[in-house]
């Protein structure tokens, strides 16, 4: 089976087909960065982050570009006269980044910002007008909706069942859907946030950005674009209409992750109900924060609660434990172990759009089959169960060496298990064969198994 995706624009499981297989080309909107991300963000950086790592495994090379929005409304609007908005989006992109790095999120072949291009979206702005699929208007320009007969392909709907674009002042429009190219300068507004143009002073459009950055670091044509759920609707649509416009194939495959709910509603900053990354990962260990939000399919909507992060720790405390089990009772095999390749569940499942929930089945599912190996005495089979799994998490950007709890609560947890250990083995050794079993039985009802063995008493999450 080779790699299928599920595209957007057809709405289709579509086979994965690269224009160059020796150089796989991926575009993703990054943040517009007027806040800190929370965790929603992190978790669309993510997916995308998986398909990349999964390509890069499929065929070696990806070149992988996610922009940043440095100039927006929104960031001028947060601006403060002790921080200038320019200040304010580097200080905002880094907090994106430290959370990114937090959660093993690779750092892209490129990461170019808005305003580092403005000369490339003033050019396909002038082709555009030049095609007769724009018009400047009171000294801004738009995208003539009504001109591109393809324009609603991304989501399938018509001009006149969309909502009218409010992405700019409609003193110029000639109908309320189009949309903002280039936005005139407006008073009040400063200095530095403005550019000249062949059609005044001004800066550009949200839209008109992704299309001028990805021609200019991937061509005219690549292979993946991709961005959250709420992006299809303006900002892909619009990216699409504008870049085929212009005479650009632009991208063969949409790809689009789901969002964050709480309680059912779109985690949102202007909806108040966020929570932001910092906070998470003060309080969760990144590779916990990571499984948790990697664990349901990226295309489906998560709902992430206390207990998601709960659910997660523990599933990687199994995985650990077992990596750490089959270590301690067969070091020099565990060691040896070499596959030739991942299991084939495993790579049918990411291959199936990127099924990583079902890829972790695999991967939980070779854990029960090395730890009865273990208990079976059959060092070679525990050594190979070891070593499919390191490679499978591995390929999920999850630390197998890892811990997984949390710095603090680990050393607690350390701590907690050493005195109850030895109180068993001074328990066993006054013969109170009672108080041992309590202790054990204790230690099973939350969860943690003891294995004793000829070097001591060893303890793991139980799986």
């Amino acid at each position: 089976m080779t790699l299928h995706l599920h595209d957007t624009r057809t709405q289709t499981l579509r086979e994965f087909v690269p224009l160059d297989p020796t150089n796989v080309t991926m575009y993703v909107c990054g943040p517009t960065v007027q806040s800190g991300p929370h965790i929603g963000h992190v978790r669309a950086a993510l997916g995308f982050d998986l398909l990349r790592r999964w390509l890069e495994y499929s065929y070696g090379r990806v070149t992988f570009v996610r922009n940043v929005t440095d100039i927006d409304d929104k960031v001028l609007t947060n601006a403060t006269d002790t921080e200038e908005w320019w200040a304010r989006a580097y200080r905002m992109e880094r907090e994106f980044t430290a959370a990114y790095e937090a959660v093993g999120i690779l750092t892209p072949t490129y990461e170019p910002r808005a305003t580092a291009s403005i000369p490339q979206m003033q050019e396909l702005i002038q082709r555009l007008i030049d095609a007769g699929h724009a018009y400047a208007a009171a000294g801004d320009v738009y995208f003539d909706v009504r001109s591109w007969p393809s324009y609603g392909e991304l989501t399938h709907q018509s001009v006149d069942a969309m909502e009218d674009a409010a992405d700019a002042d409609p003193r110029g429009k000639r109908d309320p859907h189009d949309f903002a190219l280039w936005k005139g300068a407006k008073e009040g507004e400063p200095a530095s946030a403005i550019w000249d143009s062949p059609w005044g002073a001004g800066r550009p459009g949200w839209h008109i950005e992704c299309s001028a950055m990805s021609r200019r670091y991937l061509g005219p044509q690549f292979d993946i674009h991709g961005g959250g759920l709420d992006l299809r609707f303006p900002h892909h649509e619009n990216e699409l209409a504008q870049s085929t416009a212009a005479g650009d194939p632009f991208a063969t495959y949409w790809v689009h992750n789901g969002l964050v709910t709480v309680g059912g509603q779109k985690m949102s900053k202007s909806l108040g109900n966020f929570t932001l990354a910092e906070d998470v990962l003060a309080e969760r260990d990144p590779q916990v924060v990571r499984y948790a939000l990697a664990a349901a399919h990226y295309r489906s909507t998560l709902d992430l609660t206390a207990s998601s992060y709960d659910e997660a720790e523990a599933a990687l405390g199994r995985i650990t434990g077992f990596f750490r089990r089959a270590a301690r009772t067969f070091p020099e095999t565990v060691a040896a172990a070499t596959i030739d390749e991942l299991p084939a569940e495993f790579t049918a499942a990411m291959d199936d759009d990127l099924n990583v929930p079902q890829a972790l089945a695999v991967i939980h599912e070779t854990v029960r089959t090395g730890n009865s190996a273990i208990d079976a005495g059959d060092g070679a089979a525990a050594a190979f169960a070891a070593e499919s799994v390191r490679l499978m998490m591995q390929i999920l950007g999850l630390d197998i060496d890892e811990p997984a709890t949390a710095g603090a609560e680990r050393v607690a947890l350390d701590s907690l298990m050493e005195s109850l250990i030895s109180q068993r083995a001074q328990a066993r050794a006054d013969k109170d064969w009672g108080a041992a079993d309590r202790i054990r039985d204790a230690l099973a009802a939350a969860g943690i198994a003891l294995e004793d063995a000829a070097d001591g008493t060893h303890w793991s999450i139980n799986g």
